[in-house]
């Protein structure tokens, strides 16, 4: 089984930026987590600060065999019609995550414009969302 599980712009410098949103956990601690907690999944794992290269992932999904993806797309989550828009396109389990909850924050942060187009969205468990995550798109498969 594989899962693509992409992050959006300025995940790169998590555990860096505003630790009191965020927590001290980097992105090689949720790579770590979701390795270790799940040994028999392949995970794709992909951090970009660019849309295209996040878009260009979405469409490769569609023909890389992956079975499922996990999304935090950072930002773009309330800005990317076109994220929205390749995704609409794409028919494997998706879910959206979030560290922070969304609908604690500026206002701005609580439409989230992507997420439209996923499975659905978990907020709000810090670095844990991952790992529920996973195990929504594992039930969504187990549906199937």
């Amino acid at each position: 089984m594989k899962i693509m599980v992409l992050n959006g712009p300025n995940l790169n410098l998590l555990g860096q930026r505003d630790k009191h949103v965020y927590g001290s956990s980097t992105l090689e601690d949720v790579k770590n987590l979701l390795t270790e907690q799940y040994p028999e999944i392949n995970f794709i794992f992909l951090q970009s600060n660019h849309e295209g290269d996040l878009i260009d992932a979405i469409h490769s999904a569609r023909t890389d065999t992956i079975d499922a993806m996990i999304a935090n797309w950072g930002g773009f989550t309330h800005t990317s019609v076109a994220i929205h828009d390749a995704l609409e396109l794409l028919t494997i389990p998706k879910v959206e995550v979030h560290i922070s909850n969304i609908h604690a924050r500026e206002e701005f942060r609580e439409r989230s414009i992507t997420g439209k187009a996923m499975n659905g969205i978990i907020t709000g468990f810090g670095i844990y969302s991952y790992v529920l995550g996973v195990n929504a798109v594992l039930q969504l498969l187990s549906n199937n």
